[in-house]
């Protein structure tokens, strides 16, 4: 008994070293709650044939039942084998050829960087427009097909629920450097504050990372294609655009952006504020942090900035090369989840919404978005319009969240 207790002890010992075992979750029940409602409302418009009938008012088909529906689930609750077969399967794009021409990309090395290429391609007309939230969930859905059928994986695009680590994102399971994280934390480099927002007043302070991503899984990772518009303090914009610019992933996790603006009551706030009901503008100029008219003046991150910058650095704060660190995906599968919780809230009133124009922050100005406006995901899928992408059941989705 004497030598058990020892080695409880010694293990105990172990355990806070490694830091993982002091990392305790936060309820998210909030969010949890709003999305199990929204999916009974969807399940009850798929039922009676309401949406069905909603989508065909745009010659949108619904085959998907709740049935046959793919589920989409947390992180943290995948098992390890389920996390390492998400991993592997990225892995393996990262070692498969890239399909985009060399004279488009020159930078483009794999199969991967494939999908980094096309979202800088896309940038300038995919974030603060009318396509945002669409566009993006093509683009997450395309990554999953690609994991599925070109690397054999037999899962579906996981999220990261932002408040679960909101206090502790260092030592939560998506960030603590272990074999089935999606890496931990840079090497510590002393650098300066990283200029978040647009308005330039949002400096996140420096915290303990800033160097090259040396744990977890991906650890050596490199960035191929050159830096599009920087925030990281000694990253310097590479010419050509796409071009060939290697260095390594670098990453400055700060709690000091996840405690204020990620938590689970900022994702309930915008779910339920009466303020961000009234349509999708409202809610999705929330979601970015804010509209056209104070975007210029804000200091509010909006959870979809607060999530890249809590691990941010380089490329993870480049707007336009930010799929290139890997907690891209879990971070968009949950922006497509909270958009998915939103609509879903009322299906039927707010499935074909959408509101802004067609370029970024309305600059230069154009005009309003359409439904029929084409999505183009160039060598990752086929331009297709928006409508087709506007709900988790119709066209070419069959997915829930859970």
């Amino acid at each position: 008994m004497h030598l058990l207790r020892l080695a409880l002890s010694a293990t105990t010992v172990l355990s806070l070293a490694d830091g993982r075992s002091c990392y305790v979750p936060e309820p998210t029940d909030g969010t949890d709650l709003l999305a199990a409602q929204s999916l009974t409302k969807l399940r009850d418009a798929i039922a009676d044939g309401s949406l069905q009938k909603k989508l065909a008012e745009h010659d949108v088909t619904q085959t998907c039942t709740m049935e046959n529906a793919a589920v989409r689930r947390e992180y943290s609750t995948l098992t390890s084998k389920e996390k390492l077969a998400y991993t592997s399967a990225i892995k393996c794009l990262m070692a498969k050829p890239p399909r985009t021409p060399p004279d488009l990309a020159p930078g483009a090395r794999s199969r991967y960087d494939d999908f980094v290429a096309t979202h800088i391609n896309a940038t300038d007309t995919i974030h603060f427009t009318g396509n945002f939230l669409a566009w993006h969930r093509y683009y997450i859905q395309a990554f999953e097909r690609a994991l599925r059928d070109e690397c054999g994986y037999d899962g579906y695009l996981p999220y990261w629920n932002w408040g679960k680590s909101a206090q502790d994102p260092a030592r939560s399971p998506y960030l603590d450097g272990s074999a089935t994280s999606q890496g931990g934390n840079g090497a510590y480099a002393p650098h300066a504050c990283t200029p978040a927002l647009i308005s330039g007043m949002g400096c996140v302070p420096a915290g303990d990372g800033g160097g090259c991503v040396e744990t977890g899984p991906y650890a050596g990772m490199v960035a191929n294609l050159s830096a599009t518009g920087p925030t990281f303090p000694g990253i310097r914009t590479g010419l050509p655009p796409l071009g060939y610019q290697p260095r390594c992933v670098r990453r400055d996790i700060s709690a000091w952006v996840s405690r204020q603006w990620s938590t689970d009551a900022q994702s309930v706030d915008l779910l339920t504020n009466p303020a961000y009901q009234t349509g999708i503008r409202a809610f999705q100029d929330r979601l970015q942090g804010g509209n056209v008219s104070d975007i210029f003046t804000s200091t509010f991150f909006g959870l979809h900035s607060a999530g890249h910058f809590t691990w941010g650095g380089d490329p993870g704060g480049d707007v336009a090369n930010s799929p290139t660190d890997i907690m891209f995906w879990l971070h968009h599968g949950q922006v497509d989840r909270t958009w998915w919780i939103w609509q879903n809230q009322k299906p039927l009133e707010r499935v074909f919404q959408i509101a802004g124009t067609r370029t970024l922050l309305n600059l230069p100005a154009s005009s309003e978005a359409s439904i029929e406006d084409l999505l183009d995901l160039h060598y990752t899928a086929p331009a297709s319009a928006i409508k087709n992408h506007l709900s988790s059941v119709g066209g070419p989705y069959c997915y829930i969240y859970a």
